[in-house]
């Protein structure tokens, strides 16, 4: 079971809309869900549209905002040896807290729920997957973040 190094930072207007603890269950959820091991370090950013539409027209070239950017760590895995004990860094998670809570409002769910939902697939996109590989790999990464969502106790509504 992996241990977990998470630098969460909220922006000052969300502080008191974001449960800090809920995040790092959620993170804590995925490394679980797909067998991570050791220590990792993991960055997350709650911030606004305003700041993740500069972060998306600066590292991929669309100039719009968006819910969630990940940004994971380049190094090849095993590339550099770390001293026993510290961390792996698996890279950086962005979310706009206001894309939650409109995406909750049209989804039907909490902002907490939306929240978790967006930490999770930025999680994912951090180990790895990709659902802009094809529908089947969408699907599965889908698939992947609501078995994190029903372990967490917030299943998709109607479920």
């Amino acid at each position: 079971m992996a241990e977990l190094a998470l630098e969460l930072t909220v922006n000052e207007p969300f502080q008191a809309l974001v449960d800090g603890a809920l995040l790092e269950q959620t993170v804590k959820a995925v490394l679980a869900q797909e067998g991570v091991k050791g220590v990792v370090e993991v960055s997350l950013l709650i911030t606004d549209d305003a700041e993740l539409h500069d972060l998306n027209r600066t590292y991929r070239g669309v100039d719009a905002p968006t819910d969630v950017l990940s940004f994971a760590d380049d190094d090849a895995p095993g590339s550099f040896i770390l001293p026993p004990g510290m961390p792996r860094y698996l890279g950086d998670i962005a979310i706009s807290y206001e894309r939650v809570r409109a995406q909750a409002a049209d989804y039907g769910h909490s902002p907490q729920r939306e929240l978790a939902y967006l930490v999770t697939h930025g999680m994912l996109h951090l180990l790895g997957y990709d659902h802009e590989q094809g529908e089947a790999e969408a699907a599965a990464m889908r698939g992947l973040e609501e078995q994190v969502m029903t372990v967490l106790g917030l299943p998709r509504v109607g479920s």
